[in-house]
């Protein structure tokens, strides 16, 4: 943890990179699952209670998106500790440490919290308290991020299936066999749980015993997670189309090629008829929900992390390590944040967003906490690399500005 009379520094340097904008509508609310709810819709629209800050809070290698619950930040990292944090000030609260790395979002439901990891099992731990519930094993590690509804869990795991487990003791309800591993997070809407598998299909399975509902083949791996709206499912794959597909039948309404692979899972805003995705093409793309019709591309670098609804604006990260704030209807940047400084950069994971709060980790292991209602970053460590090899340039140039005028004066 950074101490706290750094956090002056980093204000101050944070402050370069501010540019004036009228405040979006504050949200506040839990974030409890991978992008918000069981729809993925990655949006809240309530009023905020809560007075953000500005932190950062450093462990070991890439962490995942986090999730929240009752002003508590839950995430795991590569090194396979799971952490639980304040979010008034990233000071720790518990961690826990499983034997093989973490890169799925946990679920917070009830007094619990749940996360699969690389050591092939899914943990349920006391949400309060870090103490483990029980955990269950499957046959091969977990990176798809987990969903919860009516007291069940789904989760697919490298394994080749998805798993439907009972929330309070881990016994498992049912399984479904693909052919290939699921990494892509389930999605539950009217009775049926939606997912992609590397097989190329994307499934359509009831809740209730498993069983196959209709599943579509895109040729591709499909490694997103689905996001839904009414009757229609939004979802891209590793070739680069990106679906709109019927939910009832998985008939294909429209597709658009982002002409990369897609690895960024869908954001919708339905008051807009857009949805929001990124791809491996460098851009982060805006396209009406209705009709596939392109709205607006900006680019941003790569875009594997899934963006997040703040207002009237869209917050985007992207694996040249830069935090984006874009207006939703025109792409144009409004706030940017680049915690490593060129120098240091690494990709970031998707954001959440809290009120005006920012919070997203880098792969170097580190969570931020960024204001954006005043425009600031988190405090980066790699602030005082920069200045470190500022001065070091600087006294070298001294030096060889030195030498040379010794070397003229001995020419004299």
């Amino acid at each position: 943890m950074v101490e706290k009379k750094n956090i002056f520094i980093g204000f101050i340097i944070a402050c370069f990179f501010m540019s004036p904008l009228a405040i979006a509508p504050a949200s506040a609310t839990d974030w409890p699952m991978f992008q918000e709810d069981l729809n993925h819709s990655a949006y809240l629209d309530e009023a905020s209670d809560f007075n953000p800050d500005a932190w950062l809070f450093q462990t070991k290698g890439i962490l995942t998106s986090p999730v929240i619950s009752d002003k508590i930040l839950y995430f795991g990292s590569s090194s396979g500790l799971f952490n639980a944090l304040n979010l008034n000030d990233g000071s720790e609260v518990w961690n826990y440490q499983v034997g093989g790395n973490i890169t799925g979002s946990p679920v917070v439901a009830g007094d619990n919290v749940y996360f699969g990891s690389g050591d092939s099992y899914l943990y349920a731990l006391n949400k309060k308290t870090g103490d483990e519930l029980w955990k269950y094993k499957t046959g091969n590690a977990i990176e798809s991020s987990p969903a919860v509804d009516n007291g069940v869990i789904y989760f697919g795991s490298d394994d080749q299936r998805l798993y439907a487990l009972n929330t309070t003791n881990g016994t498992m309800n049912w399984e479904f066999q693909t052919t290939n591993t699921i990494k892509s997070s389930p999605t539950i809407s009217n009775g049926s749980v939606f997912f992609g598998s590397d097989d190329g299909n994307i499934y359509s399975v009831n809740i209730n015993n498993g069983s196959q509902n209709w599943a579509y083949n895109t040729g591709n791996a499909v490694e997103t997670s689905p996001a839904i709206n009414n009757t229609t499912m939004y979802m891209g794959t590793t070739n680069g189309n990106f679906y709109a597909l019927n939910t009832a039948t998985g008939a294909v309404l429209w597709t658009y090629n982002l002409n990369d692979t897609i690895k960024s899972s869908a954001v919708l805003d339905p008051n807009d008829n857009t949805v929001f995705v990124g791809s491996d093409s460098g851009n982060f793309t805006a396209l009406d929900m209705r009709d596939g019709s392109l709205k607006w591309s900006v680019n941003t670098g790569n875009v594997e992390s899934t963006a997040a609804l703040m207002g009237d604006n869209i917050v985007v990260t992207s694996n040249t390590g830069t935090v984006y704030v874009l207006n939703k209807y025109s792409g144009k940047e409004v706030w940017s944040y680049m915690p490593g400084y060129y120098l240091f950069n690494s990709p970031l994971t998707s954001p959440v967003v809290y009120g005006d709060d920012i919070l997203a980790g880098d792969n170097n292991g580190n969570m931020y906490a960024m204001d954006f209602s005043r425009k600031v970053g988190a405090p980066s460590m790699y602030l005082y690399y920069v200045a470190a090899i500022i001065i070091v340039i600087f006294a070298g140039l001294i030096a060889l500005r030195v030498l040379m005028g010794r070397r003229r004066n001995k020419g004299e």
